[in-house]
C-alpha cells in the first residue's frame, strides 16, 4: 500500500526542525519494520502575518510503501512519535492518505496550492479531510500544523512542488559533470532547464556550491541555467526559492 505522510510545526524559535523530525520519522517506521520510505520534501506555504510559523513556514512529507494491515498502527504509532519528538510550545499536525483511497485527489492538490496564497482555517481542513478520507490530528498546542500537514499531502501526492530536503553530494563545486555521470551517481531522474529543456546525457553541467533537487512532474529534477559564458550549471538556493 503506497502512502503520503505529512507534518507540520512541530519546532519552536529556539529548538526543533521539522525537516528533522520527519527523517526521523521514517527511521520510526522503517525500524518498526512497517515500510519501506522514500525521501522528504519540503512545501512552502504562504508567508503572511496573520499565519504563525516558525521560520519559512513549510511543510514535510514523504511516500511510503507499507503492509495494508499496519496502517492504522503506523497512525496511532506517528501520533504518539510526534508528541514526544515535537518542541516544547510547538503545534504538530499529522496528514496520512493512502494513494487508492482519496475520493477526489484533485481537490486535495487544490487544497495544497490554495494554502501557499491563501490563509486557511481548521475548520475547512478538517471538513477536506473527512470529505476525502484522508487521516488528519493535531499532536499538541494549538494544532494548527494540520493544515500545513494536509497542504503537504496535497502538494507532494500533485509531483509538481517541493524541495527534496538535504543536499546531493556529486563532486566539489566548479567541476563539469556529464548528465549521463549526474544521473548515475545520485537519486537524480532528470536534468532540466529553467525553461523546461531537458539536458541530453552527453551534456556537461558546472555543479554549484550547493546540489538542490526538485519535484516536477512526479520524478526527482536537477534544475539548471545556462551562465555568463553560457554553459549549463545548477541552480543556487535563491533561484530554487519558488520551489
Amino acid at each position: 500500500m503506497i502512502i503520503f505522510i505529512a507534518i507540520d510545526d512541530t519546532d519552536n524559535i529556539n529548538e526543533g526542525s521539522t525537516g528533522r523530525t520527519a527523517n526521523q520519522l521514517r527511521n520510526f517506521i522503517e525500524e518498526r519494520g512497517w515500510g519501506i520510505t522514500a525521501p522528504v520534501t519540503r512545501h512552502q506555504l504562504l508567508v503572511h502575518p496573520d499565519v504563525p510559523y516558525t521560520s519559512h513556514n513549510s511543510a514535510m512529507c514523504f511516500k511510503a510503501d507499507i503492509m495494508s494491515e499496519v496502517y492504522h498502527e503506523l497512525i496511532e504509532g506517528a501520533g504518539r512519535f510526534l508528541k514526544t519528538a515535537s518542541a516544547s510550545g510547538s503545534d504538530p499536525g499529522l496528514c496520512v492518505a493512502r494513494e487508492d483511497g482519496i475520493v477526489c485527489p484533485s481537490e486535495l492538490y487544490a487544497f495544497g496550492y490554495r494554502a501557499k496564497t491563501e490563509i486557511i482555517t481548521k475548520e475547512e481542513a478538517y471538513t477536506l479531510a473527512e470529505r476525502l478520507q484522508v487521516h488528519l490530528s493535531e499532536h499538541g498546542g494549538t494544532g494548527d500544523g494540520i493544515i500545513g500537514a494536509l497542504a503537504g499531502v496535497g502538494l507532494r501526492m500533485s509531483g509538481n512542488d517541493g524541495r527534496f530536503q538535504g543536499r546531493t553530494s556529486l563532486r566539489p563545486a566548479g567541476e563539469v559533470m556529464k548528465v549521463e555521470a549526474i544521473k548515475s551517481s545520485s537519486d537524480i531522474e532528470v536534468v532540466e532547464s529553467l525553461d523546461g529543456d531537458i539536458l541530453h546525457d552527453s551534456e556537461d553541467v558546472i555543479l554549484g556550491d550547493v546540489i538542490k533537487t526538485v519535484l516536477l512532474g512526479h520524478k526527482r529534477k536537477l534544475l539548471v541555467y545556462r551562465n555568463e559564458i553560457d554553459i549549463w550549471q545548477t541552480c543556487n538556493k535563491q533561484q530554487l526559492r519558488k520551489y
